[in-house]
């Protein structure tokens, strides 16, 4: 899903998204597509990283952990992807 949201956004990297999307039809739980099916849909009306992008990105974590191991007792609530943007000039922090 990196390259898919927010700054770090390129078209190559959605193309690649897409194709492994089809692909993953074919194995994932049906948790698990309608997880990704949420995520294009929260893109697509724009509401992305503005309205729930964090909760539409851990429900497909917390779908993808249960296809894996059966059970988890984590909620999107304790994913935060962390954007990263280059920049060559360093800062005080």
């Amino acid at each position: 899903m990196q390259g898919f949201l927010g700054n770090t956004t390129s078209g190559a990297t959605k193309r690649k998204f897409f194709e492994e999307q089809y692909k993953s039809w074919l194995y994932c739980s049906d948790d698990v597509v309608k997880a990704v099916n949420a995520m294009i849909a929260n893109v697509i009306e724009g509401e992305g990283a503005q309205k729930d992008g964090r909760k539409v990105v851990g429900d497909i974590v917390v779908a993808m952990r249960k296809d894996l191991l059966g059970k988890t007792a984590l909620s999107y609530k304790d994913f935060r992807y962390t954007y990263v943007i280059e920049d060559e000039s360093p800062k005080k922090r």
